[in-house]
């Protein structure tokens, strides 16, 4: 089996490349993105693997499909950059659907931590020798409201992360389980009365620009927004001009709206040009990472374990259990007991 493996960083190699070696893959690394203008570096290879920000648009998959690959292996749990529909019939598309729901909760709050208590700018400070506290006033956790967006495995770990600091904890969910132990609401009563509001849910018709003018101002005005699930689920314009008005009170972000030409690359030595971008970097209530919540040790091996059974599965013509398609849950023949989608 040929993998055509796209943009490749270093610490891919260290997990993937003795994996491929004991499965007995041949993996070509390419740096660059998946778009439309490499994918037809791929041709003559069976599968692709494409990452959160690779571009897998109809005219991509069409130059897939002329090149012979019959699989795309997303080594990642999001599939919103994929273009379902015109996959269907062509290539078959995977998933790594669960890899460490505690390293996204972790890095949420990590995030709410350091947000609420200036730790980026203190450790600033007294690199400088600025041991100066003035400004770097936080609030107490213990007590307060935390609004949980999306209770699935991450939200769910999340939420007893809030619990454990002693917080009441409100959910909503378009599909809210019933028998587990959460308060659920509805968006509005939770934008208003939460004073931390972290973003667990897919990004989708639904959920995009979930934050936006109206839900930013009904928020309480020390609010804080946690997001590392997908960046349009925030409407940035409308998040910066809240912040410029002091109407919330910081967000905290490990994704961007806008993220797929700088996040998870070295641009030290370049102008950024995305002005929404650098306006947010600009304010200091604003907390920004590079799309590193799921980045362990134990995430990446699960990644890497979880991508090189998906592709064994298809050479063996098993049944790809993380498969994914745009009719799952209608008509989807894997309800039937097929192998696959199609």
């Amino acid at each position: 089996m040929k993998i055509a493996f796209y943009d490749t960083k270093p610490y891919d190699k260290i997990w993937i490349e003795p994996l491929s070696a004991e499965y007995g893959f041949e993996i070509k690394f390419f740096e660059h993105k998946l778009n439309a203008d490499t994918a037809v570096l791929a041709a003559d290879y069976g599968v692709v693997c494409a990452f959160v920000n690779d571009t897998v648009s109809k005219e991509v998959i069409d130059v897939l499909y002329r090149g012979g690959v019959r699989l795309i292996a997303l080594r990642c749990a999001g599939y919103n950059n994929v273009d379902f529909k015109s996959a269907y019939q062509k290539i078959n598309v995977v998933r790594v659907p669960s890899y460490s729901p505690a390293a996204v909760a972790e890095h949420a709050a990590a995030l709410m931590l350091s947000l609420n208590r200036r730790i980026h700018r203190a450790y600033v400070r007294t690199r400088d020798n600025n041991f100066s506290i003035n400004g770097l006033m936080g609030f107490d956790l213990n007590g307060k409201t935390a609004g949980i967006v999306g209770t699935g495995k991450i939200g769910r770990i999340f939420i007893d992360i809030c619990r454990g600091f002693g917080m009441k904890v409100l959910a909503y969910d378009l599909y809210p389980d019933k028998s587990a132990d959460i308060e659920y609401t509805d968006l509005d009563s939770l934008f208003e009365n939460s004073d931390i509001i972290s973003l667990h849910c897919p990004l989708t018709p639904e959920t995009r620009h979930i934050i936006n003018d109206g839900s930013l101002a009904s928020m309480k005005s020390n609010a804080l927004i946690i997001n590392t699930s997908r960046g349009a689920l925030i409407n940035s314009h409308a998040l910066i001009e809240a912040l410029r008005s002091r109407k919330i009170g910081g967000a905290g972000l490990d994704v961007y709206e806008e993220e797929e030409e700088y996040f998870f690359e070295d641009l030290s030595n370049e102008i950024l040009v995305d002005d929404d971008l650098a306006r947010l970097l600009s304010f200091p209530n604003v907390l920004i990472t590079s799309h590193q919540g799921f980045f362990t040790s134990e995430a990446m091996q699960a990644i890497a374990e979880v991508t090189m059974e998906n592709i064994r599965s298809f050479e063996n013509n098993d049944i790809l259990d993380n498969e994914i398609c745009y009719k799952c849950g209608q008509e989807c023949k894997k309800d039937k007991g097929q192998k696959r989608c199609f």
